[in-house]
């Protein structure tokens, strides 16, 4: 039975902080701390943040704020696609394994919860009561889990390709451990980022593969469609982690990256040291402006690497004389070495600055026509990368089909704007409350619904995905309708490390793959079933939003007002429609549309 309106006064508070000395708010601003467990350490700094401390600051006061319970559960789940893109409503979720073996499946020591008690004895703000923190039950794991933190982390695999609101993972907490079940959130949120940029890598894909079918004869099935994205973006990030977990995102869709810290990373940790990213020789302006003349500039990269294939700047000072009289001087030298040389502008205006490149490298090395009738150039190419999007990067693909040139002839790289332009509200993502079992037995779905904002709408109750006709969909776990083989969620940390959980990333790329060519750009991806739980909430809201009335009701539970619903709305209730509460995901609006 799930719980609906709650008698508030009746429910004990999680943590109970009775003989509870390490663990204090003083009503009076003006009493002292209680220190009576004396850290074993002098000063909360010693080099390193520690793990203690990788939550929000008002992650350490939910203990006090939570009821008593003996099970608590939250999700996660982006909210729309791209940039709210209504008709494409698909992602690429991928980044929990480096979360949870970086941090998750860290052991806390008795230190760590010492510094984080001492920082926040100086963390409150002036004139007010302490800040607390639940020392005594951060110990405890410490003491009784080997230091690792209880809860039990379920996920998709990575690289699952689905809609959005569909959970890419949930939490769960249970007996003295359940405050603890937000406390994670900080860290698991953080999967915005990697799946936000590997979705925006392959939506980039699909742009390229596209121009590739309409002008290049092995369509796209063509090799040459993985390296036509280059990651430029390791200056443009914030920290070389962020570098590593982006740049291997992007690595999922395409081989070409020059973040090596990304293909390291993920060649060595993720892949069995089997190579992920490619690069090639290539020249900056530094490099350019060295020389005495730009000839000699290029004279020099012909001389070491005109027999493979390299990349040239073009604008280093002015862009148009380069083309119209350094490749002549050198097409001869270069077509000799009989490799590549691509060349790169870094200014102007981004179409006009590769129609020029081609224009000039076909008068210079000449072309051929392939079978769609397109221009394909002999031993050049030209790669874009200065200010690229999603959008700019389509429309230079069909400029050059315009001019009748073909997709193969030219890359694009993206730095800051693969790595770096990005945040949490480009998907929207969001962790939340979806289920409590209370002390007493009972329980409740948890839904939250600002009247506010219909877009930040959570879903009630345990959650589970399975396929329905290839779409991945999120049905409640305790509807019966999904057995355990087929839910999508695996567990990946439960109260420790689960050994063998994660796929190679060799195995991760070839599921995004072929998962987001299979899925539809957009899906009603939530069960019936859900939906009804969803309704039966809403109209439950207003018991939930006021005090009188609480707890009134029949003794059997069947009163709306007495505090007890069924878990899953009565099967009297009226099936809900898709129109009845907004549509589908990704498109038609509503509380799960875009």
């Amino acid at each position: 039975m799930i719980l609906s309106a709650i008698k508030l006064r009746n429910l004990p508070r999680a943590n109970n902080r009775k003989n509870t000395k390490s663990i204090v708010m003083h009503s009076s601003p003006h009493k002292a701390r209680d220190e009576s467990h004396k850290p074993a350490v002098s000063h909360p700094y010693v080099g390193n943040v520690p793990i203690s401390i990788l939550s929000d600051s008002y992650k350490a006061t939910h203990f006090l704020q939570y009821p008593q319970a003996k099970e608590m559960v939250a999700y996660g789940e982006f909210r729309h696609g791209f940039n709210k893109d209504k008709n494409d409503s698909r992602l690429v979720s991928y980044g929990i394994r480096y979360l949870i073996e970086n941090y998750i499946s860290k052991q806390w020591t008795e230190s760590d919860v010492d510094k984080a008690f001492l920082f926040s004895g100086t963390h409150m703000a002036p004139n007010y009561t302490e800040f607390p923190f639940p020392r005594d039950l951060l110990l405890k794991f410490v003491r009784e889990n080997d230091g690792y933190f209880p809860v039990k982390i379920e996920a998709l695999p990575e690289g699952t390709c689905v809609h959005a609101r569909t959970p890419v993972y949930q939490i769960t907490a249970s007996e003295e451990y359940t405050p603890l079940c937000t406390y994670l959130e900080t860290l698991l949120t953080m999967l915005w980022y990697p799946t936000t940029v590997a979705t925006l890598s392959r939506r980039v894909r699909d742009i390229v593969e596209d121009s590739f079918e309409r002008t290049v004869d092995e369509g796209r099935s063509s090799q040459l469609v993985r390296s036509r994205l280059h990651d430029f973006g390791f200056r443009g990030c914030t920290s070389v982690e962020q570098s590593i977990i982006g740049g291997c995102a992007h690595l999922l869709n395409f081989v070409g990256t020059d973040t090596m810290s990304a293909a390291y990373y993920a060649q060595y940790a993720l892949n069995n040291g089997k190579p992920v990213g490619q690069s090639i020789p290539a020249s900056e302006h530094s490099v350019m402006t060295s020389w005495p003349t730009e000839l000699l500039a290029l004279e020099n990269l012909i001389e070491n690497f005109g027999s493979g294939i390299f990349a040239c700047v073009m604008d280093s000072y002015d862009y148009g004389k380069a083309l119209a009289q350094l490749l002549p001087a050198i097409a001869s030298k270069q077509i000799g070495k009989g490799g590549c040389i691509v060349l790169r502008p870094d200014s102007g205006d981004p179409i006009e600055a590769v129609l020029q490149a081609l224009h000039a490298a076909d008068k210079v090395f000449g072309s051929t026509i392939n079978s769609k009738g397109y221009k394909e150039l002999r031993g050049c190419g030209v790669i874009q990368g200065d200010g690229m999007d999603l959008y700019s990067i389509e429309r230079v693909c069909k400029a050059l089909e315009a001019k009748g040139f073909s997709a193969a002839n030219v890359s694009f790289g993206m730095g800051g704007g693969l790595l770096q332009k990005v945040n949490r509200d480009t998907m929207s993502f969001a962790t939340k409350l979806n289920f409590i079992s209370y002390g007493d037995g009972r329980c409740m779905d948890v839904m939250k619904q600002p009247v506010t904002d219909e877009g930040k709408f959570s879903l009630p109750g345990k959650l589970a995905v399975k396929y329905v006709n290839g779409i991945p969909t999120v049905f409640p776990q305790d509807s019966g309708e999904v057995a355990p083989e087929e839910n999508l969620f695996k567990v990946v940390y439960d109260k420790r490390p689960v050994p063998g959980v994660f796929d190679s990333f060799e195995v991760i790329r070839e599921r995004v793959a072929y998962q987001w060519t299979k899925l539809p750009r957009t899906a009603d991806n939530i069960s019936a079933s859900l939906r009804k739980k969803v309704e039966f909430q809403r109209k439950e809201k207003a018991s939930h939003c006021h005090v009188r009335g609480f707890g009134e009701g029949d003794s059997n539970g069947t009163s709306m007002n007495n505090g007890w619903i069924p878990a899953i709305a009565p099967t009297a209730m009226a099936t809900v429609t898709t129109s009845a509460i907004g549509g589908v995901a990704g498109g038609g609006g509503g509380w799960w549309g875009g």
